[in-house]
């Protein structure tokens, strides 16, 4: 072998054996706040287009700006090989104002816990959650007013929930 070919060997021996960056698994495709006046909670709902592969037993993780202060909210979904769609919607949040954004932390793990990606993205509040009230205006199956609302005497508590300055 001449001395050319044997370079063009380890060249490719040598790109070969690097490892390509990590391959990105989704990708997001939809975030928003979602205000339900009707029982009155507010959320996060963030959704993700798989662009390769899930791995088995997987997980994504989400952590959510929380509103009110204080520690991340946290929600986990499990990953299946034939998702189309990751949806992941945090716990109820309060104190959403209107004009800030707040951010969302993503990991894609494998059924080991390895994270395989990692992505952030910010919602943008566009409403005020003080146009919710405090109490849902309903409880149970049948929506029935809530008492706790509708007071006696025709008297209504629509005020919302006292958040920090």
């Amino acid at each position: 072998m001449n001395k050319k070919m044997t370079v063009a060997a380890l060249c490719l021996l040598m790109l070969g054996g690097c490892q390509r960056e990590v391959e990105k698994l989704a990708e997001f495709s939809g975030h928003i706040f979602v205000f339900n006046y009707r029982l009155s909670k507010a959320n996060y709902v963030v959704t993700l287009r798989p662009t390769g592969p899930l791995p088995q037993g997987g997980v994504a993780i989400a952590r959510f700006d929380n509103p009110r202060g204080g520690a991340a909210l946290e929600t986990r979904q499990t990953l299946y090989p034939a998702m189309e769609k990751i949806v992941l919607e945090s716990p109820d949040v309060q104190c959403v104002r209107e004009g800030r954004s707040y951010g969302v932390h993503v990991e894609l793990a494998d059924g080991s816990g390895k994270v395989l990606q990692q992505m952030d993205t910010k919602v943008l509040a566009t409403i005020d959650q003080s146009i919710l009230p405090a109490h849902s205006i309903v409880v149970g199956p049948a929506y029935d007013m809530n008492p706790n609302v509708f007071k006696a005497g025709g008297v209504m508590d629509l005020s919302p929930v006292e958040c920090p300055s």
